[in-house]
């Protein structure tokens, strides 16, 4: 994995989209930071609309072959020069869209996504066939996220509000983020949540113990 040094830290830096290579090699835990291109939106109609050209058939007004696709929404302001500069960034629930990622992650065989709250194994197996991983954002960090995100170079579907709307981001050290699905199909989400039903039982004994002695 060819990484080099971050600006504002000590963080490694990969570009995005990833390439298969450097996907595999990113382990569970990793803090990383991004450079590159990335497609966004925080919209459940834009994933149906996604959905609904795939079983069509139709093309994207975007290309998300092997792409960095994020639940990330843009705040924009219209320049002088008919263009968008983007305001501030901020990540949504990632797990509101488990029904489509399966399906998109495989379609398009994309190389990263990202947002809050994780994906569920339906998503990560999927990942797992074709080398994606899942970045994790921090929530309430909009503002050291935003500092990342150096430009806006498109948008589609416009008649949808700004937030929906696909959009492609330039990045410049965005993060920082952390691996929390893997390219194997490893999970810390599915990792935390086995460990809690695992100390379930412990836990309701000791409870219904401290009821017994209270009576």
């Amino acid at each position: 994995m060819t990484v080099t040094p971050a600006v504002q830290d000590d963080l490694p830096r990969l570009s995005v989209p990833l390439s298969r290579g450097d996907a595999r090699n990113l382990a569970l835990g990793d803090v990383v930071r991004l450079d590159g291109e990335a497609i966004v939106t925080i919209g459940m109609p834009t994933h149906q609309r996604i959905m609904a050209h795939v079983a069509e058939e139709k093309p994207l007004p975007f290309d998300l072959g092997g792409a960095a696709f994020f639940h990330l929404s843009v705040c924009s302001r219209e320049t002088p020069a008919g263009g968008a500069e983007p305001l501030y960034v901020n990540p949504t629930t990632s797990t509101r869209f488990n029904p489509y990622l399966p399906t998109l992650i495989r379609r398009f065989a994309l190389s990263a996504t990202a947002g809050k709250g994780g994906l569920d194994m339906d998503c990560a197996r999927a990942m797992q066939e074709v080398g994606c991983v899942y970045f994790s954002m921090m929530g309430g960090a909009s503002p050291l996220l935003s500092e990342g995100v150096a430009a806006i170079v498109e948008t589609a579907w416009d008649d949808l509000i700004m937030q929906f709307r696909l959009t492609r981001v330039r990045l410049a050290g965005f993060g920082p983020l952390t691996v929390a699905i893997d390219a194997h199909g490893r999970s810390l989400y599915d990792d935390l949540a086995r460990n809690a039903r695992a100390k379930l039982p412990d836990i309701l004994a000791k409870l219904n113990a401290g009821r017994a002695a209270a009576r």
